[in-house]
């Protein structure tokens, strides 16, 4: 593919970073030598970040500062004039590229000024449809909006006072890896001399969530482990960290015998191997570990479509909610959580159906104006919190799901946009930057395709479209 000039990264990412908030950075906007601007914050405040790694957390200790939230890019700047004239070329180019059999025979299309959330352009933008990824934008602003970017996802060990049983209780984070059980294995270690405490037995909590934790695709599905509150590097077994993997049968099970590893390396003995068993009243917190903060992990699950994430982040707004913490419970939680952000028009939660929070499931139902007011509220100054959603999606022809798309189309550094693929389904929703240099948020919604790679083809030659846009 062509490589992609600076002006176009450095143009792209600019304008994005105007309808974003006030403050000032470097003009190279959300990407700074190819890190995430939630990614920078977070390695400035001497954390780090991506869900790779954890903090240490000792009993009793004072939290943790919260990774510091980026100012905005620059002052947003009002929308050039002449929308209706927009309006009225955005129709001339896009109805005909919406024509095209690729795109099959069910479509939603949505244009939107991202300043002000006004509509330039739609053709049955109010029809919900199957969205597959692209419902991560709800997920992940559903979470930004109940928990806040600074939100951290706690994995504990709780001891018995007698100090002869430790258990691992998961809070709900995918990231968790190996380092993470090592500190905690340190910390409950000398937790327990500290009580003299002598052998201990192993148990793990995995109680936080209730349901089935299968999801509808099925088990062994290289999309998605078993959704449960603990497990270790989203249950991969072959060591990735994005895209589809084989994954562990039982994640939390592996996860409490490699904590088991870890505590008798720290020179605890461990008797028997460790069983399922919710914490007990009286058991004393003695170790802590922390996720990256969660604008961070809105990144990586926008980024890398990322379907652990997505869904844990889903559960921690029905938590925040006080929803049961379930398929069912995440998806009214994220449905209600969207309904009190005042979206730039009314009605735009109709017929809106949240079955999962990655998108794997059909069952789910949004519209393109949904997704497109979703975006515009994203790169309202009022709301910064949401931020991470705008910097966390791919740009294409350079990073995550859209690095290898867009050659030799005009989009490259200008469309930052969440992917969607399901059999018969291909969706694309983001930003693009206009060559009038207006922000605009897009959501192209296809159903009934037959060829996957040919419409995707089509979605990215209309997100390119508007890039040539007045």
């Amino acid at each position: 593919m062509p490589k992609l000039k600076t002006w176009q990264l450095t143009a792209g990412s600019a304008v994005a970073g105007l309808a974003l908030a006030a403050g000032a950075v470097a003009v190279a906007g959300p990407w700074d030598s190819g890190q995430r601007k939630a990614e920078r914050d977070l390695a400035a405040a001497q954390d780090r970040t991506g869900g790779a790694h954890h903090e240490s957390v000792r009993p009793d200790p004072a939290e943790p500062s919260p990774a510091p939230s980026a100012r905005g890019v620059l002052s947003a700047l009002g929308a050039p004039s002449g929308a209706g004239a927009q309006s009225e070329h955005l129709k001339e180019v896009l109805e005909p590229l919406l024509a095209s059999g690729a795109l099959g025979s069910v479509q939603s299309a949505s244009v939107v000024d991202a300043a002000t959330g006004k509509q330039l352009y739609g053709s049955g933008e109010r029809n919900v449809m199957t969205p597959a990824s692209t419902v991560k934008i709800a997920t992940t602003v559903a979470a930004l909006s109940a928990l806040g970017p600074d939100h951290r996802i706690a994995t504990t060990v709780l001891a018995a006072p007698d100090g002869r049983k430790v258990v691992l209780k998961g809070g709900g984070d995918p990231t968790l890896e190996k380092d993470g059980l090592r500190t905690l294995a340190a910390d409950t270690a000398r937790a327990l001399r500290d009580k003299g405490a002598g052998p201990v037995s192993v148990a793990y909590d995995t109680s936080l969530y209730t349901g089935p934790d299968i999801h509808p695709i099925g088990k062994g599905n290289e999309n998605l482990a078993r959704v449960t509150s603990l497990m270790v590097n989203e249950g991969r077994v072959d060591g990735s960290s994005s895209g589809t993997a084989d994954r562990t049968p039982d994640p939390a099970g592996d996860a409490a015998r490699a904590f088991a590893r870890e505590l008798r390396g720290a020179g605890v003995e461990v008797t028997g191997e460790p069983a399922p068993e919710k914490a007990a009243q009286d058991a004393e917190p003695v170790a802590k570990v922390l996720s990256a903060p969660l604008s961070a992990l809105v990144e990586r699950t926008l980024t890398n479509s990322d379907n652990d994430i997505a869904e844990a982040l889903a559960r921690q707004t029905a938590l925040a909610a006080g929803e049961e913490v379930s398929f069912a419970g995440a998806g009214k939680a994220v449905h209600d959580r969207l309904a009190k952000l005042d979206l730039p028009a009314a009605g735009l939660l109709n017929g809106a159906h949240f079955a999962d929070g990655s998108g794997l499931d059909r069952a789910d139902k949004v519209s393109a104006a949904l997704l497109t007011g979703l975006l515009a509220r994203a790169a309202d100054p009022a709301h910064p919190e949401l931020r991470s959603v705008l910097t966390g999606l791919p740009v294409a022809g350079f990073s995550g799901t859209l690095r290898t798309r867009y050659a030799g189309a005009a989009g490259p550094g200008l469309v930052r946009a969440k992917t969607g693929t399901l059999s018969g389904v291909n969706t694309l929703a983001g930003t693009a930057v206009t060559k009038g240099g207006r922000l605009v948020a897009f959501a192209f919604l296809a159903g009934d395709t037959v060829d996957a790679d040919a419409a995707q083809k089509a979605l990215d030659t209309l997100a390119s479209a508007l890039t040539v846009a007045p």
